[in-house]
């Protein structure tokens, strides 16, 4: 009998792939995200995987707040992606809702619901912020 290894922490892409199929080597460094979908799922595997240094780097420079750091205290225990609107392969722009569901440091859960937008520089996927930031 095989082991099959656990899904991503983003819940894989395609779903169940497993994390070194999925979101490691954007992680490591390997590979940059082709879709704006697969640099969101990304940017949420670093959040659960406390990676501030993958925030960093993914977040635009026009938008990134001095602090990328994952919230301390969190505990991220799924992903939903509710809506994509381009960001392919093709695409310089795109936007990619979802809700992300975490356990706060007070043991309470709860959930980020954002309507994100991403953009391409130096033909890299980028997060840029909610969908109303100009």
């Amino acid at each position: 009998m095989t082991d099959t290894p656990a899904p991503c922490p983003c819940g894989g892409y395609p779903t169940g792939a497993a994390f070194a199929d999925c979101c490691e080597p954007a992680l490591t460094m390997q590979t940059w995200p082709p879709t704006a979908q697969q640099l969101m799922r990304s940017r949420y595997t670093a959040h659960v995987r406390g990676d501030g240094d993958h925030l960093f780097r993914t977040w635009h420079p026009a938008t990134r707040p001095a602090e990328t750091a994952p919230e301390p205290g969190n505990t991220w225990t799924g992903l939903t992606v509710e809506a994509v609107t381009d960001g392919g392969v093709q695409d310089d722009n795109g936007v990619v809702e979802y809700t992300a569901h975490f356990v706060g440091a007070d043991g309470e859960p709860d959930e980020l619901h954002e309507v994100a937008r991403f953009t391409r520089r130096a033909r890299r996927w980028m997060y840029v912020g909610p969908a109303d930031i100009v």
